[in-house]
């Protein structure tokens, strides 16, 4: 018995024991009816996860009808294709022999592939603790609101705008638009 992680097209991973695992029957466990367009699709090969090497191939469709895009967010090279329906991931040894592949495994792999995800419940709490940059700034260096006057940010007085009529936007608009200035073509 082996253990593959099928990619339902929702995005959800779930975990599939087969007895008798056979690559040209693997549609099968996507619950297509026939092989046609299920193929091979990105293989990524020597990932090392806690002293166990890991080449998983991914299997699925890259053609299909439209509302039956698969959800999930695959890692590079296949992280800009579209994908159909549910997609099957195969660990192989070195001598393409079907290995184990657990959802939690594959968790694992993926967060490698793009590279770690931070923690944001762990970051939270360092960020609640650092210090705001602003307060060892003297108030007279700080605008009524607590920003730092830097001249980004202006105060309502020292701000002058010139007034423009509405005549004189509809001459600049015409003269903009005027049909001298552009050439119009029938042809392709």
């Amino acid at each position: 018995m082996v253990q593959i992680v099928i990619v339902e097209k929702t995005g959800n991973c779930k975990s599939l024991n087969i007895k008798s695992f056979n690559r040209e029957e693997l549609y099968k466990k996507c619950n297509y009816k026939k092989p046609d367009g299920f193929i091979e699709l990105a293989i990524w090969k020597d990932i090392k996860i806690n002293g166990i090497k890991y080449n998983v191939h991914l299997h699925g469709k890259n053609t299909g009808k439209a509302n039956s895009e698969n959800k999930y967010d695959f890692p590079p090279p296949i992280d800009n294709e579209l994908l159909f329906g549910s997609c099957a991931l195969v660990n192989y040894d070195n001598n393409d022999e079907v290995l184990d592949l657990t959802v939690e495994e594959w968790e694992k792999i993926y967060e490698k592939l793009f590279g770690g995800f931070e923690d944001l419940a762990t970051t939270c709490k360092e960020d609640e603790e650092e210090e705001d940059e602003l307060d060892n700034i003297p108030d007279e260096m700080k605008t009524e609101e607590g920003y730092m006057k830097d001249g980004f940010i202006v105060d309502n007085e020292e701000v002058e705008c010139d007034t423009i009529s509405s005549e004189d936007e509809d001459d600049d608009l015409d003269s903009e638009l005027s049909e001298d200035h552009y050439t119009y073509s029938d042809e392709n």
